[in-house]
This record gives structure tokens, C-alpha cells and sequence, in this order.
């Protein structure tokens, strides 16, 4: 697998967790340098580790993981958007209500960041079955790639929301919602 592969790969991969950080920087009132890096690191982190984990498992688990992973992936976003909506709703509610962190603490990055590297970890066990790919490096440039586009797409989506709504939570959340049911329809084969 040559490096031009390897960084389309790389960003195909990241295009969800990019279109989630677009979300989470709609939904940010003051954005802040620690929302960009927070973002990158914990989808990149999670982008590098997921491919490094399915390569580990190899091919004795490929086919419970590559069955279910669309599954999993529109449930969790789905939950993550359904919240996303009713918070959109709730009055007298804002994105800085709460915990005081514009939901950029753990547990939801953490909840993201998995849903949205779980195609990763099917990526990882190709990888067992390729001979040509220097796992080490794929992860590398998998994990830079995304930190890059996440910490960016953080900033356009605070950009965006600036512009257009004081509802960027209910856009944010039909959006997961859409990429959750997206990711489904493809892998049942009803989209091409």
C-alpha cells in the first residue's frame, strides 16, 4: 500500500469523526484552542488505535467485528444525536449549561470518538491480510490525518454556527443521526 492509498485511506476513515467535530464546533458559544486540540487528539488518538487493535486481533475475529461494526456505529450515533436533539429543546438550556465544558469532557468525546472509529478497527484487521503494509506507519498517518481535520472542522463548525442558528445542537444532531443511518444503509448494500 503506497503513501497516496494509505493518506486517502486516511482520510476516508476521517470523514465521520471530521463531520462529528463540525457538530461539536457548532455547539461551542466561546470557541477556545483546547476545544480544537481536545477534539483532534481524541478522534486522532482513537483513529491511530482502533486500526492497531483489529491488525492485533487478525483475521480470528474479522468476521464478528465486520458484521456488526455498521450496527454499532448507527446506535451509538443515533444516541449521541437523539441527545443531541433533546438538549435542542429543553429550555432555557444552552451548550454551556451543564458541566461547563460545551460537552468537550470525557465521556462524551470518549462515546464519539468510538463511535466513530469503529470502522477503523475493521481497517486494522485488513491490514493483517495485507503483506505490504507497515502497520506502524498507517497508523501514524491515520491518527495525524484525522487530528488535523478534526481540530479544523472544530473551527468551522464554531464558524458556521456564528453565522446561522442558535438550534446548531438539533442541526448537530440530525446530522449524527444522518451519518449514523448513512454508514447503515451502506453497509446493508441499499446505498451504492
Amino acid at each position: 500500500m503506497g503513501f497516496a492509498e494509505l493518506l486517502l485511506l486516511a482520510m476516508g476513515l476521517s470523514m465521520d469523526a471530521f463531520a462529528v467535530s463540525v457538530c461539536k464546533g457548532l455547539s461551542v458559544k466561546r470557541m477556545r484552542l483546547r476545544h480544537m486540540l481536545s477534539t483532534g487528539l481524541w478522534f486522532g488518538g482513537f483513529q491511530a488505535l482502533m486500526p492497531l487493535l483489529g491488525y492485533l486481533m487478525g483475521t480470528t475475529f474479522e468476521r464478528y467485528i465486520i458484521a456488526v461494526d455498521h450496527w454499532v456505529v448507527f446506535a451509538l450515533l443515533t444516541l449521541i444525536g437523539a441527545n443531541m436533539i433533546r438538549e435542542a429543546f429543553r429550555p432555557g438550556e444552552d451548550c454551556e449549561s451543564g458541566n461547563g465544558d460545551d460537552g468537550f469532557g470525557w465521556k462524551p468525546m470518549l462515546m464519539m470518538a468510538l463511535a466513530t472509529s469503529i470502522d477503523a478497527l475493521a481497517v486494522g484487521i485488513t491490514f493483517a491480510l495485507l503483506p505490504d503494509v507497515n502497520v506502524l506507519g498507517a497508523i501514524s498517518v491515520i491518527g495525524i490525518t484525522t487530528f488535523i481535520l478534526c481540530a479544523v472542522g472544530v473551527g468551522a463548525g464554531r464558524t458556521l454556527g456564528s453565522r446561522y442558528s442558535s438550534k446548531a445542537g438539533l442541526a448537530g444532531g440530525v446530522i449524527l443521526f444522518l451519518i449514523g443511518l448513512n454508514i447503515l444503509l451502506e453497509h446493508l448494500g441499499i446505498l451504492a
